[in-house]
């Protein structure tokens, strides 16, 4: 007898009627063990109730959700809503106790019955999470990054088999996102624990992920390595979502030399994919240089069409330049 996944869903549905359906339909996957999954769509599109179903927070109108083999049931049948091996953290940090050091907010968890063990445990959370040293704070003296950080130590705690994020990143300052990610990349790596989390930001995506799932509109629109998505997406949606490209119709395609195949309707072109090179023509003209750090992005006008272009030559254009573009590659739909 084959061995059960570890955690899948098989066509589960849960839906929210109003002026537009949302939520999940007829959606099945299944998560690998000891990675990190990343779920990612636009608002509304069902990735967090997806999230919410696969813990059992929610019960499915349609379908079934197995962890181990085991049913995971939803709070209609279980009396405290949520898997017993699962732990969630979302944006929000409102369960900690404000006023508590950060070392008890974490302890709170594990029981009294070995007082050692439980000191060594919530050592070893914080030390995983870099938060030794505020381990005498007060919550409500933390930053939103350290009250995350805080919010994830008391998940990992108890040493669940699966880890859910929810947008966990959306009240972190920028400076302190990155440290997190790697966080919870050496939190995997040491421990064998399995992430599964949503976000509608493709750099926390792209950067985490080892399984990236795209959704639209309640369904699973296409899914694979993130390296492989980002780089052939079988779909506009996709790479509108993770790349924030240029997309061109046939006749906007022609003006930069770009002819599509019979049948394709659209080009879509990563503003990286572009190169640019000065030109004393009347071509391509810089109508806008937007400074990112260590790139710039150029945005481009030609016969009343707009471009995108990504730059890391900074301060080699300037406002009303012009320019002339090679296509390295492009993406056809």
């Amino acid at each position: 007898m084959a061995e059960p996944h570890f955690l899948q869903a098989t066509s589960i549905s849960k839906l929210y009627p109003g002026e537009r359906v949302s939520g999940v339909s007829k959606t099945s996957l299944t998560i690998q063990q000891g990675k990190i999954t990343a779920i990612i769509g636009e608002s509304g599109s069902g990735k967090s109730t997806l999230l919410r179903l696969l813990y059992g927070l929610l019960t499915p109108d349609e379908g079934k959700v197995h962890f181990k083999g085991d049913r995971v049931w939803g709070p209609e049948e279980k009396l405290i809503p949520g898997h017993d091996a699962m732990k969630m953290v979302t944006q929000h940090t409102d369960d900690l106790n404000l006023f508590a050091k950060v070392w008890d907010n974490v302890a709170l968890l594990l029981p009294n019955t070995n007082l050692k063990l439980k000191e060594e445990k919530v050592d070893q959370a914080l030390s995983l999470l870099n938060m030794a040293h505020l381990a005498g704070n007060k919550i409500v003296d933390l930053s939103g990054g350290e009250k995350q950080r805080v919010a994830l130590a008391r998940a990992i705690i108890t040493r669940p088999e699966v880890l859910l994020l929810d947008e966990p990143f959306n009240q972190v300052d920028t400076s302190f996102r990155e440290d997190l990610q790697q966080d919870i990349r050496q939190i995997v790596k040491e421990t064998g624990i399995t992430v599964i989390m949503v976000s509608h930001d493709p750099s926390e995506i792209l950067s985490m992920a080892d399984e990236l799932i795209v959704m639209k509109d309640g369904k699973i629109l296409e899914s694979g390595e993130p390296v492989a998505v980002y780089a052939e997406p079988k779909f506009l949606y996709t790479a509108s979502l993770l790349a924030n490209c240029n997309v061109l119709g046939k006749d906007k395609a022609k003006l930069c030399g770009i002819t599509l195949k019979a049948k394709k309707k659209s080009a879509a072109i990563y503003p990286e994919w572009i190169e640019l090179s000065p030109s004393d023509k009347a071509d391509w003209q810089v109508k806008m240089v937007l400074f990112k750090g260590f790139y710039e992005d150029l945005l481009l006008e030609k016969d009343d069409q707009a471009l995108r272009v990504r730059d890391y030559a900074i301060g080699k254009y300037k406002e009303g330049d012009n320019v002339s573009l090679k296509i390295r590659k492009h993406l056809e739909y």
